[in-house]
């Protein structure tokens, strides 16, 4: 008798536990996982300190502490001229992806039908499937992962309740354009459909590009749950401190769930998170991430260029995919395990976030969140590549 439920009998070892014990096993420059393997910075380190020592210890309000709430409404203000209400329209949770499970669970019902784009952040189906929703699929194609509107009008019925969207997008790098931002809102007011946007990227973008948010687009405000996270900006991805934006009505829901999944966070990480938040738009913290992400974008393009891997460049994330369908590989497995071993560089193979049958097996994903020296190891270990045959 198997004691595990039915619900998760279909869920194997993810991809990148996989490629890391494989990095690890052969010594690998590992750019398979997306997360910073260099320090946060001082002052962000600091204030969770700061926090611990004053006695910040204890359960924080289930949904996030006052001084989070209030810095989020300030930032969101700020940034995109959002106005919300800290006590009713934020809730912090514990990162952004409890923000997904809670919001998908608090309304999603059996038979519901929810929207993925694919290739897609490996959360995002299994969320859907514990609430009895039904994943439809839009695949997007390489190299420049447009939209079409017809397309994707197909996909959406009287049992659509949401879309889920990421943007800037993992694993492609893709930053949605205002007309296909447009367009998907158009679709959701047509059918009432809610729009969840994952964008914890935001201010991961490059070449002057700019991070829209669909609530922000006239008619959404009330029908998007805009998800966001501390980790990607300030390189605490450890931390797990996460929030999701909507109105009262739809904050109200996802609290239901919230509060029988975690609870609450963790207090002082909240409270720093919220100083953070606020040290950053008094120092240009996020225009200098940006600076430093561009740069070590730009080293490991150049590193893969030479290595004869054809980059699609991204205009934002940490991630670049690269062209392998003229390398002779059967798939990107293979290659990602050629890679490893051979070469000693660790990718992810991307055909794990489709459901499509064989689609990006011809695809490869580095993360270039890396240490500068990381960066450099793999570049001279690339070389070898690029003066082979494979």
């Amino acid at each position: 008798m198997s004691y595990m439920a039915q619900r998760v009998q279909h869920y194997g070892t993810t991809i990148f536990t996989e490629m890391t014990n494989l990095a690890n096993e052969y010594g690998a420059v590992n750019l398979g996982q997306g997360f910073p393997n260099f320090a946060a910075p001082e002052f962000v380190k600091e204030a969770a300190r700061a926090a611990i020592s004053a006695d910040i210890n204890q359960y924080p309000p289930a949904i996030g502490r006052s001084r989070l709430r209030h810095a989020l409404a300030a930032k969101y203000a700020r940034h995109y001229n959002m106005e919300l209400d800290p006590a009713s329209q934020i809730v912090a949770m514990h990162g952004a992806t409890e923000c997904l499970f809670a919001t998908i669970q608090s309304l999603v019902d059996p038979g519901d039908e929810v929207i993925i784009f694919e290739p897609y952040f490996d959360t995002y189906v299994p969320c859907v499937e514990f609430a009895g929703g039904t994943p439809v699929y839009y695949t997007l194609e390489a190299p420049k992962w447009e939209i079409e509107p017809d397309k994707l009008a197909a996909l959406f019925s009287d049992k659509t309740k949401l879309i889920l969207i990421n943007t800037p997008h993992n694993p492609t790098g893709k930053l949605f354009s205002r007309a296909e931002l447009q367009m998907i809102a158009d679709l959701c007011q047509q059918y009432d459909v809610i729009a969840i946007s994952d964008e914890v990227y935001e201010h991961i973008v490059f070449d002057e590009a700019q991070h829209i948010p669909i609530a922000t687009l006239p008619g959404m405000a009330d029908r998007t749950v805009t998800i966001s996270s501390i980790g990607k900006s300030f390189s605490v991805t450890g931390w797990k401190v996460g929030w999701a934006i909507g109105s009262a009505e739809i904050c109200t829901a996802i609290f239901r769930s919230h509060q029988w999944i975690t609870f609450a966070g963790a207090a002082p990480l909240e409270e720093a998170s919220a100083a953070a938040l606020e040290w950053a738009d008094e120092t240009g913290y996020y225009a200098q991430l940006q600076a430093m992400y561009q740069r070590k974008r730009d080293t490991l393009l150049s590193a893969l260029n030479e290595a004869n891997l054809p980059v699609i460049t991204p205009a934002g994330t940490y991630f670049a995919m690269v062209d392998i369908s003229e390398l002779g590989f059967a798939n990107d497995r293979d290659f990602c395990t050629y890679l490893t071993k051979e070469i000693g560089v660790t990718p992810i193979p991307p055909s794990f976030f489709y459901t499509t049958p064989n689609a990006g097996t011809d695809l490869a994903r580095f993360a270039f969140c890396k240490t500068d020296e990381a960066l450099a190891e793999a570049a001279d270990r690339l070389q070898k590549l690029g003066s082979s045959s494979c």
